[in-house]
């Protein structure tokens, strides 16, 4: 009963109610949620496209100049003749030659934007010479860098594979270098930028009180600011021909350019919050509005449930106690509507009246099933009597007086159960009695037609069935198997059927003669009366059938068939109820 009340619906007006209410105020919330993101969005890629373009101009601009440098780099090697003939010169115009070449990239350095180092290499002499930008370089730096390029080359000397086709990434110690080299036949030219340096002007950019921008490896190693992104946990190894939002802590937007010339991006990272800086009010409006919205929907369906739902659970749990069978089942009386309060009064008074109704019709319903049982089980079939009174004349006149008190002992028997078998219920053993007593005259009238067997467990014998349920069988057997084509046998057969929930007695009757035939079989199914060829009504079958719904209702089982051997076969089952 419990789960029954909480199960709801479709149709129920609970339902209905609360969903009637979460239409109206879902659709609402969600609208300004949308609105909220929707305008949160636009913010978001204004400021994204606003700094892409800044962010593409800066990476163009460097990119120009490191074309630039490439530019100036293979000039030199194409048409400085100090380069090209510096390998079959003489030592003395070696020297000669450097001077010149040093002076000329000396004076080139200072147009040339950008770098911060040019160097040559001399294969022949393994010579290494570089000039430096007049400002920014420590004595320091330049060390570390000249040994890393003496050992690169060295490698690329022992290797003879030359892969460094563009500017590429390297750090040497704590710092970011971005090298580009040339090889020609004679020697190695190149020229290298330190991030730093490079990164200062980006701090020009309008990237907010807490936005910066950085330079990135292709793999999304930060070049500067390498704490800043690890604090907040932001990943910019991702795809940056759209921006995204990423980190940990405070979510940053990542805008960025990958470099043309390189392998290296320049990336911008604003924080969210400093984004969205412009659209408080708004925000707090649709947080108020939200949160509002959470504690009166449920304070609305809390009303709801008291006003209304809480009076119809109690009129629908007590329409269900009547449902289940209990006519006692009244609404008790609680504060409610006025409303309500005249609906439990009326469903009261109706069961009331219902309740008193449904007596009177019920002591009705038990006199007429009462007298329709006893007036079933009254029937007599008048062909058995006149044919047993023939019996007895045509045994009087041959004579036969042992015979004919027999039968009339036998007749008497079998009156006496008939008239006396208007009970409702009788032994077992009372009725497998008078079935043998009602063989016994249909053998005088039939001689050496009839074998017949009943068998029945001793401890069955006191079960209470009603009267004439299997002795109807016989007589239907008898009637429609005997023939002048030889004897037939009936097999009567009572056994305990144990393998359902609650024990049932089960009662096979069976004969051996020609069995039902497919009309009579699907005019029994459908409970119709059966009407032979002349026109005859027969209705032991449906009497029986009749009996058993007005004593048991469906708990009673009774089947028609014809046994694979032949002849006819009926096995019913019927609750077991031993009697004293």
């Amino acid at each position: 009963m419990k789960g029954q009340l909480f199960r709801i619906s479709w149709n129920s007006i609970r339902l209905k109610l609360v969903l009637s209410v979460l239409l109206i105020t879902i659709p609402m919330i969600a609208f300004l949620i949308y609105n909220n993101l929707y305008a949160i969005t636009v913010v978001r890629h204004q400021v994204a496209e606003s700094n892409r373009n800044l962010i593409s101009l800066y990476m163009d601009q460097i990119d120009d100049n490191l074309n630039d440098l490439d530019a100036y780099m293979t000039n030199l090697i194409v048409n400085d003749k100090d380069l090209q003939m510096m390998s079959y010169m003489n030592r003395d115009q070696r020297v000669l030659a450097k001077v010149r070449l040093d002076a000329k990239m000396t004076a080139d350095i200072g147009t040339l934007k950008t770098v911060d180092s040019i160097f040559v290499y001399s294969i022949a002499d393994q010579d290494y010479f570089d000039v430096f930008r007049g400002f920014g370089n420590n004595t320091q730096e330049r060390n570390n860098v000249r040994s890393y390029i003496r050992s690169l080359i060295r490698e690329l000397e022992d290797t003879k594979e030359f892969d460094k086709r563009s500017w590429y990434v390297k750090r040497i110690g704590e710092t970011y270098y971005f090298f580009r080299i040339l090889q020609t036949s004679d020697a190695y030219v190149g020229a290298w930028v330190n991030i730093e340096r490079l990164s200062v002007p980006l701090n020009l950019l309008e990237l907010g009180e807490r936005g910066l921008s950085l330079f990135a490896t292709e793999n999304g190693v930060p070049m500067t600011h390498e704490e800043t992104v690890a604090d907040f946990g932001i990943d910019l190894n991702r795809d940056l021909s759209s921006y995204y939002l990423s980190g940990t802590q405070v979510k940053h937007l990542v805008v960025g350019e990958r470099s043309s010339k390189g392998e290296f991006s320049l990336i911008a990272l604003i924080p969210d919050d400093q984004i969205l800086g412009n659209l408080p009010y708004l925000r707090r409006i649709v947080a108020i509005i939200s949160i509002g919205a959470v504690i009166l929907v449920p304070l609305c369906l809390l009303l709801l449930r008291n006003m209304v739902l809480r009076p119809l659970n109690r009129i629908m749990a007590a329409m269900r106690r009547i449902g289940d069978g209990n006519l006692n089942a009244r609404i008790e009386p609680f504060p409610t509507s006025d409303e309500f309060r005249m609906v439990n009064h009326t469903f009261n008074g109706m069961m009331e009246q219902i309740q008193e109704l449904r007596i009177h019709v019920y002591e009705e319903q038990l006199n007429k099933q009462k007298a329709e049982l006893q007036h079933l089980q009254l029937q007599i079939n008048p062909h058995f009597f006149m044919n047993s009174l023939n019996i007895v004349y045509n045994l009087a006149l041959v004579k036969n007086y042992a015979l004919i008190q027999e039968m009339a002992i036998s007749l008497v028997q079998y009156f006496r159960y008939m008239f006396s078998s208007n009970l409702t219920f009788l032994p077992l053993k009372d009725e497998l009695q008078h079935i043998r007593n009602y063989i016994r005259i249909q053998e005088l009238r039939f001689p050496d037609q009839l074998t017949f067997e009943i068998s029945a467990p001793e401890f069955l014998l006191s079960a209470r069935i009603p009267p004439l349920v299997i002795q109807t069988f016989v007589e239907n057997s008898i009637k429609h198997a005997v023939s002048s084509e030889g004897p037939v046998a009936i097999v009567v057969r009572v056994d305990l059927d144990d393998n359902r929930e609650a024990p049932m007695i089960e009662i096979v009757v069976r004969d051996w003669g020609s069995g039902f035939t497919e009309e009579v079989l699907r005019e029994i199914r459908t409970g119709n009366r059966i009407v032979d060829a002349q026109g005859a009504e027969h209705i032991g079958i449906w009497n029986v059938k009749r009996r058993l719904g007005l004593l048991y209702g469906d708990r009673a089982h009774i089947q028609f068939s014809n046994a694979p051997e032949g002849g006819a076969e009926i096995r019913m089952r019927l609750p077991l109820h031993l009697g004293t």
